[in-house]
């Protein structure tokens, strides 16, 4: 039986179960290579470090994120993404935790915060749904953004855990008054 070559790929991915199963703590080699039923020298054949290996996890942690937020939970897109986040933090507590707290590189303002995470058109769809001017679509995601992961990280720590229920109604009462913010701004502009 020929021997099975093992990939960059491979490694990466092994990589980002162990994360995903254990947080990046549990990214090690010895354990990759367990995953991968081979020798550690593989393992370092395509990794020339683990700091490589872990920004690449956390590369796919991110994609993951991304693609789990974009999931159609109904009541629009962005009411939709905000719900997912929360169910994030529930169902893959170790990755929502690797998202949420990596360090964010040349992030010093919450709107360079917001810059660099919100996806790009999100604001113009809440305008457009909300029937606002895009400035305050932005505010309320970004407020949005900032009360969701606080409220999720709550939700991924708390033991025995908190009703989904629960967070879903802590979250919706945070946008309704982060809307009517926006709506009583309106009426004090002349």
């Amino acid at each position: 039986m020929p021997k099975q070559r093992i990939t960059k790929e491979m490694v990466v991915d092994a990589a980002f179960q162990l994360a995903r199963e254990g947080g990046m703590e549990r990214v090690l080699v010895k354990d990759i290579a367990a995953r991968l039923g081979c020798s550690v020298q593989p393992i370092y054949s395509c990794c020339r470090s683990m700091e490589g290996l872990r920004r690449d996890v956390l590369s796919k942690t991110r994609d993951f994120v991304r693609d789990y937020l974009a999931r159609d939970s109904g009541g629009g897109l962005f009411q939709a993404a905000g719900r997912n986040f929360v169910r994030l933090a529930k169902e893959e507590p170790h990755l929502f935790r690797l998202y949420a707290l990596s360090p964010r590189e040349g992030v010093a303002s919450l709107e360079e915060l917001y810059r660099a995470e919100a996806s790009p058109g999100m604001a113009g769809v809440i305008a457009e749904e909300l029937g606002v001017g895009e400035e305050k679509a932005r505010r309320l995601h970004l407020n949005m953004l900032i009360y969701t992961i606080g409220l999720s990280a709550i939700f991924s720590t708390a033991r025995p855990g908190i009703p989904a229920d629960e967070i879903f109604g802590w979250q919706s009462s945070a946008y309704e008054a982060f809307l009517a913010q926006l709506k009583e701004e309106d009426r004090d502009e002349p």
